[in-house]
């Protein structure tokens, strides 16, 4: 499980085009996903921070900070641009932060009230993607306009050690051709 700063360092051009869609809109903004008791899946808007540091979520007394305090497991995708279908997508583990001089600094970086029941979640990054749409992308034989280029990361070590990452959104083959990237092991 990757930090954001690990995953920002190996692919600084990537995190920079994922952190623009996310916030696009000036403070993060964005839909989360979360792992219901159930099994099944819980969507919410959230307002991600991120900073040199890491990837954060203020997340108040709610269903999806439950589902976050007994399942991990998040995907969070980014807000759909007016002017575009470009998007952004990453998906991890939340694990809650502890440290009360992070929390105090995050804090007042989020504009997080202290009067309001939320807990600090960090997000680490087994999966990023960017597709960026109609900005110049070759056109494949048998394909017509409007095909995302798509850049992947996962995380290497999850190869590493078997784990299995979030599943990635599938853009289909010739996407794959144009730009998948997939980190060295």
């Amino acid at each position: 499980m990757a930090s954001w700063s690990e995953f920002a360092a190996d692919e600084p051009r990537l995190a920079d085009g994922i952190r623009l869609l996310m916030q696009q809109y000036g403070p993060g903004f964005g839909y989360l996903a979360t792992v219901r008791a159930d099994g099944g899946p819980r969507v919410h808007p959230v307002s991600p921070v991120i900073t040199d540091e890491g990837l954060f979520c203020f997340v108040i007394d709610s269903p999806k900070r439950r589902d976050l305090e007994r399942d991990g497991r998040y995907a969070l995708h980014s807000f759909p641009p007016e002017d575009s279908d470009d998007e952004a997508y990453v998906a991890g583990h939340a694990r809650p932060v502890t440290d009360q001089a992070r929390l105090t600094r995050l804090a007042e970086i989020g504009r997080a009230a202290p009067q309001v029941d939320w807990r600090l979640f960090e997000f680490t990054v087994d999966v990023a993607m960017l597709a960026r749409r109609d900005q110049g992308n070759p056109v494949l034989p048998g394909e017509g306009p409007g095909h995302p280029a798509v850049q992947v990361w996962l995380d290497p070590r999850a190869a590493d050690t078997g784990a299995t990452p979030a599943v990635v959104p599938d853009r289909g083959p010739a996407a794959r051709r144009r730009g998948a990237h997939r980190a060295a092991a």
